[in-house]
């Protein structure tokens, strides 16, 4: 999904889906009828190949991404990969579960719209810009939820097409979980010739821990995830795209510093938001440094890379 970090790769339509009329809503946009899954979500293993295929139309300046939507209802969050997850990303076993888990539950809807034929960027053209989880209450282990994910939120910048694929998460029809990932699709000529401006310089925060992430990792965390993108899998199949060793996922990386984080002493319960913006790549096998600050309402963190001179990604931690 990311530039320099993870792309979108080779997935699908499943052939389950519901086709149901479209509906005017906003200006330009149309809001279109949910695909509606009970219990069990779109299988991934169709949607394998539909990203390779060629889109109708080349994006340009007056392509328009409709506002899609999916649901899942009445799925269970304790699932056989769940134990697996936690081992993958860190997160110690509880009564409550860790709150990227939502965003696995989720994934095979974020596929499901991005390979609609109705979505008009290709998906390896796309770059994973920033990503934001809300956690208004802890999720129980066991609670079933129902899940809604959206397109939208489309924007023309200097670099191209950003969009935002919305993810909703409801118990007993209310919000207890939402998030937002903002994605790229770069456009020649976008940024206008104009120079890049020069990185921020990095803070110096006082707590560390050492992250380790072996070979097998992307592996590892695709048959958890679903994500089994060739640019995590193996050095050689991320050479194909360009890459000079397979990379980690971006979400895992965010969920890995969460369960660090988590760990420490001041970490606070309640409501919570988790920011994050994706920067470089982490190749596999690898080392990084998870780097933090905190204060009464609020931890700032980024993780660098083993000599601590650049970032793969940084974020912010706000208790609500």
């Amino acid at each position: 999904m990311y530039q320099n970090v993870e792309k979108i790769g080779n997935y699908v339509t499943d052939s389950r889906e519901i086709t149901r009329p479209i509906r005017p809503t906003r200006e330009k946009n149309t809001m279109t009828e949910p695909l509606i899954y009970r219990s069990t979500p779109p299988s991934l293993l169709p949607m394998f190949g539909r990203a390779l295929l060629p889109k109708s139309h080349k994006p340009g300046a007056n392509t328009e991404i409709p506002e899609l939507q999916a649901e899942l209802l009445g799925v269970a969050t304790d699932t056989p990969m769940l134990s697996r997850y936690l081992n993958v990303c860190g997160f110690k076993p509880g009564s409550t579960l860790p709150m990227t888990w939502p965003h696995i539950l989720a994934f095979p809807l974020h596929l499901k719209l991005l390979t609609d034929k109705r979505f008009p960027l290709p998906l390896l053209g796309l770059v994973h810009l920033r990503n934001t989880i809300t956690q208004h209450r802890p999720i129980q282990t066991g609670e079933n939820l129902d899940i809604r994910v959206t397109l939208g939120n489309q924007q023309s910048t200097e670099r191209g097409i950003e969009f935002d694929l919305i993810t909703e998460a409801r118990s007993a029809g209310r919000l207890i979980w939402e998030e937002v990932s903002t994605n790229l699709f770069r456009m020649a000529n976008a940024e206008g010739g104009k120079p890049k401006a020069q990185p921020p310089k990095l803070e110096t925060y006082p707590f560390s821990e050492s992250i380790t992430a072996p070979e097998n990792l992307g592996r590892r965390y695709g048959q958890v995830s679903g994500d089994r993108n060739p640019i995590h899998m193996h050095a050689l199949s991320a050479k194909a795209f360009g890459f000079p060793r397979a990379i980690a996922h971006g979400v895992w990386s965010k969920a890995r510093a969460l369960s660090l984080l988590e760990q420490q002493a001041d970490w606070q319960s309640g409501p919570v938001r988790v920011s994050c913006q994706f920067k470089k790549p982490l190749f596999l096998p690898g080392t990084a440094q998870l780097n933090w600050q905190t204060a009464s309402d609020a931890w700032d963190y980024q993780l660098l890379n083993s000599k601590g001179d650049a970032p793969h990604l940084s974020g912010r931690i706000e208790w609500l």
